[in-house]
């Protein structure tokens, strides 16, 4: 896994924090940069260390079995790939066909805040960093994995630097989105997220069986 992959794997899991800053901008009647800085420093932050915690968790367990896991690296790769990026897909598909529900049903027919012009408290980011950042450990055990098999030459330190440094970039445009488009593009966000984790995760396995 080399610096593009684990880029694209960047931009995929920064989809989910991309989502919840569009909503915050969406409801800011002005979107200040150093706001929005904070914003993508709190959620890339956490997003580099989910990963950097899984890697070195999964190295601790897998020492004991390397020959083991050695052996079925790619296929657990493949599987944790998988099974976030579908679930992103699932997740954004539903929010989808629930929004076209409400609007056939005369419902929703803006995006609406719970309080407009309200700029969230460093608190409620860093629930909201911790929340978008879970599915990045299981990524770390996913590196661990490519680590083990070989197959993972940019190592762990480059890759946490490039999946916070873009989570950081992604999260500072989607708050100024968010205020110019409101949250049409979140769910597409998170689809677009789930479909290149999936493709990544069938590449790394089919890597690891030919």
């Amino acid at each position: 896994m080399g610096f593009w992959e684990v880029l694209l794997i960047a931009i995929a899991l920064s989809m989910d924090a991309a989502a919840v800053s569009m909503s915050n901008g969406m409801c800011q009647k002005r979107i200040r940069l150093p706001h929005a800085l904070l914003t993508g420093g709190l959620f890339g932050g956490f997003q580099a260390a989910m990963p950097l915690a899984g890697y070195f968790l999964a190295r601790l367990v897998t020492s004991a079995f390397m020959s083991a896991f050695n052996a079925v690296s790619s296929i657990l790769s493949f599987a944790l790939l998988a099974f976030l990026g579908g679930r992103m897909i699932f997740g954004a598909v539903r929010e989808m066909l629930e929004a076209k529900k409400a609007k056939d049903g005369g419902q929703g027919q803006g995006e609406s805040c719970p309080v407009q012009g309200d700029v969230p408290s460093v608190g409620k980011l860093l629930m909201q960093a911790v929340a978008t950042s879970i599915d990045a450990f299981a990524v770390g055990v996913a590196l661990q994995m490519e680590a083990i098999s070989g197959n993972f030459p940019l190592g762990i330190f480059p890759s946490v630097t490039v999946i916070g440094c873009t989570t950081l970039l992604i999260c500072v445009a989607a708050s100024y989105l968010g205020k110019l488009l409101g949250g049409k593009l979140a769910d597409k966000a998170e689809l677009f997220g789930g479909l290149v984790l999936v493709a990544i995760g069938i590449k790394l396995l089919l890597e690891g069986l030919l």
